[in-house]
């Protein structure tokens, strides 16, 4: 039999130095910035009736928002979705949401560079036109390309230097961005929204079914990131108190951004006019204000180029999080779970999945087809992917583990046993599984390209089981209980840690009774 694989062994762990703040910005960074790169591929699928499709895709948003709310301040390790899976479902199932996470933090350091240069490019309009026509690379935007891939390179290096120093970049323009959505709707609906326009494209340009929910799809991406804060849940102070604050918090506000930036671009211009503007639609449509347009324009683009590059720095701290507790887990080899001595941070997975990242985005530019709506075709695949097992996941630890302190639960219950079963988290496994189909049936890449990563994810995953005398449909012995344990003691949760102490103590007498 297998001995139990430690998570801890001895060697350099990450630090916590993530506060409240900070955890809160590197969720905005990741589910606030989405609006800036998704508002132009919406708006050209979803036309007049983007709102609508935004809204669905909030819906499904909100469910999955709570879910991992209550397994993130209940399990505050490194790994999100893909820890809470391998919990609650197994080895193999974590490593399949471990891949499908893998292809979003990098497709999100890939598509957020991208989009990050083109705000800058707002400035400098000859190069957002710019198509070279020499050999293969015919039709190809080489300066965008080659703009996106210094800043996965900056990125790169910041994240080598430290999680102090990337989240402080998060929190910094994480507020000034938060001040400028804010001014952009409230002066947008106060003195330049029509709603005779609004409801003149609500009413004659609603697209066909299969449209509409193309743009859904897409708008999905504007509420992927509340993983984010579950990856640095190793590295936040207090994460019992903090992360349901800031995951409640990062749901509400981001529901209100997604859905009245498409409300008010409807009630100011054409829908054409946004959906044209692939690169920077969020600076065309300040632009557009009255009275500070000539100055919200450039801001707007400004700011949207600092909060997406942002939310690709959140996607470089994921994958290196990630690869670290997919290798403590002993789902794949252990170089990549490395951690720098002087830096404390996980060096080897940040540099070669910011590769990854790179060859992505040439992909991108490289295929025939818009290189952000590319990239966001594979964004949704993985993320619905991800958070379709995660939301069963917490059905299964709900019955599995029911006796886990968790600080916050999700809410309307009903009771199965021992256990209390959440009908949001029923809903959510159904509404998620609905947008792995929506994303399978209308994105041409994604149906092919992303099980064919999991797939590859997947034959790695047995071969080094494999190679390392593991199960490779089984799983590993472990004490989850003891586990546990140390996860809250790490976190210096002494609460939580006496409660379950006492919870472990009364199963084991009323077995001894029994």
């Amino acid at each position: 039999m297998v001995a139990e694989h430690r998570i801890h062994r001895k060697h350099v762990g990450l630090r916590r130095e993530v506060t409240i703040w900070g955890s809160f910005t590197w969720g905005y960074a990741d589910v606030g910035a989405d609006v800036y790169a998704a508002l132009g591929l919406v708006m050209a699928a979803a036309q007049g009736a983007t709102p609508l499709a935004f809204l669905i895709a909030g819906i499904v948003y909100i469910m999955v928002g709570l879910a991992y709310t209550e397994m993130a301040a209940a399990y505050p390790v490194a790994g999100g979705g893909h820890y809470f899976t391998l919990r609650g479902l197994g080895d193999f199932w974590g490593l399949v949401a471990g891949a499908a996470l893998m292809l979003d933090y990098t497709v999100d350091v890939a598509l957020f560079a991208m989009a990050s240069a083109g705000y800058i490019n707002f400035f400098f309009p000859q190069f957002r036109e710019f198509q070279t026509n020499l050999g293969p690379f015919h039709g190809v935007n080489l300066i965008w390309l080659g703009e996106t891939l210094v800043l996965i390179l900056l990125l790169a290096l910041l994240n080598i230097k430290g999680i102090r120093e990337s989240s402080l970049f998060n929190e910094v323009l994480g507020a000034l961005d938060l001040v400028m959505e804010s001014s952009i709707i409230v002066i947008g609906f106060a003195f330049a929204w029509r709603p005779e326009l609004f409801i003149h494209q609500w009413q004659t340009q609603f697209p066909s079914l299969h449209q509409l929910l193309y743009g859904v799809s897409i708008a999905v991406i504007s509420y992927v990131g509340l993983e984010s804060v579950s990856q640095a849940a190793q590295e936040t102070i207090r994460p019992a108190a903090v992360i349901p604050r800031t995951s409640l918090a990062l749901i509400v506000i981001v529901l209100l951004f997604a859905l009245s930036f498409p409300t008010v671009s409807l009630g100011i211009l054409p829908w054409q006019e946004i959906a044209a503007r692939e690169g920077d639609p969020v600076a065309r449509l300040a632009s557009q204000l009255p009275l500070v347009g000539f100055l919200a324009g450039p801001a707007a683009a400004v700011l949207a180029a600092t909060i997406v590059l942002i939310s690709a720095n959140t996607g470089v701290m994921g994958a290196s999080r990630l690869a670290y507790s997919m290798a403590e887990l002993g789902l794949i080899g252990e170089g990549l779970s490395w951690v720098h001595p002087r830096f404390h941070t996980p060096v080897r997975s940040i540099l070669f999945f910011s590769g990854v990242a790179a060859a992505e985005a040439v992909f991108a530019f490289l295929s025939g087809r818009r290189a952000l709506e590319t990239m966001a075709n594979m964004y949704a695949f993985g993320a619905m992917l991800a958070y379709f097992l995660s939301t069963i996941a917490l059905l299964a630890l709900r019955v599995k583990e029911p006796h886990v302190p968790r600080p916050y639960r999700v809410p309307l219950n009903i009771r199965w046993g021992e256990a209390e079963i959440p009908v949001l988290g029923i809903l959510g496994v159904i509404g998620t599984g609905l947008m792995v189909l929506v994303v399978s049936w209308t994105h041409e890449i994604a149906r092919v390209a992303g099980p064919a990563w999991v797939a590859l994810w997947v034959l790695y995953y047995a071969w080094y089981r494999r190679r390392t005398g593991k199960p490779v449909w089984g799983n590993l012995d472990r004490d989850w209980e003891a586990q546990q344990l140390r996860i809250l003691e790490e976190t210096g949760e002494w609460d939580l840690l006496e409660r379950f102490r006492i919870e472990l103590e009364r199963q084991r007498r009323s077995q001894q009774e029994a």
